[in-house]
């Protein structure tokens, strides 16, 4: 009678929870999510106008939302059946890298104080400090031109909405100067 020993390979490859093997039902659950709020708030759209058309204001959310809900149904049947999404292999992408936390510490700091500062200083002052954060952010150090090009481009992009789209942006006191 011969006894047979099972013995463990030498490298085991690390087992993966099914958790995480299926990390792509958590973007599922938020495509869900997004949907039913999406559902929710189209559903409390208020209908006391008159209608022209067969279009309503209720019609894109709840398509939007539907299609939401869809796209996660469909997303997680996928996974569950196996299916994953690729690994990133473009050549210019280091994987082994640690996250960049300054960098998106810096660039979420100028979107918030362009968003606690509109109300305030007015959008061309706000955008000012928001595109030349970011210009910041993502590492360009020219004192003189990266304030300048800031400037330029929120004035710019103030005319733009304010003159030319009919979309109305906080001036602030700058505004009353030029």
């Amino acid at each position: 009678m011969t006894e047979t020993t099972t013995r463990a390979p030498e490298n085991p490859e690390p087992q993966r929870s099914w958790l995480r093997e299926h990390s792509e039902l958590g973007i599922c659950a938020l495509l869900a999510l997004l949907g039913v709020l999406v559902l929710s708030d189209a559903a409390a759209i208020s209908t006391d106008f008159t209608q022209r058309g067969p279009v309503g204001p209720k019609t894109v959310p709840f398509l939007v939302g539907g299609l939401l809900l869809l796209v996660s149904v469909l997303l997680a049947r996928d996974v569950l059946r196996g299916g994953h999404g690729e690994s990133e292999t473009g050549e210019d992408v280091d994987l082994s890298a640690p996250s960049d936390w300054r960098t998106v510490l810096l660039l979420s700091a100028s979107f918030l104080a362009n968003a606690v500062l509109i109300g305030i200083v007015g959008f061309p002052l706000s955008g000012m400090i928001l595109f030349w954060g970011c210009a910041y952010a993502l590492g360009s150090r020219h004192t003189v031109r990266d304030p300048l090009l800031a400037a330029v481009l929120s004035v710019l992009t103030y005319f733009v909405f304010n003159n030319l789209l009919g979309v109305p942006l906080p001036g602030g006191p700058l505004m009353g100067v030029l």
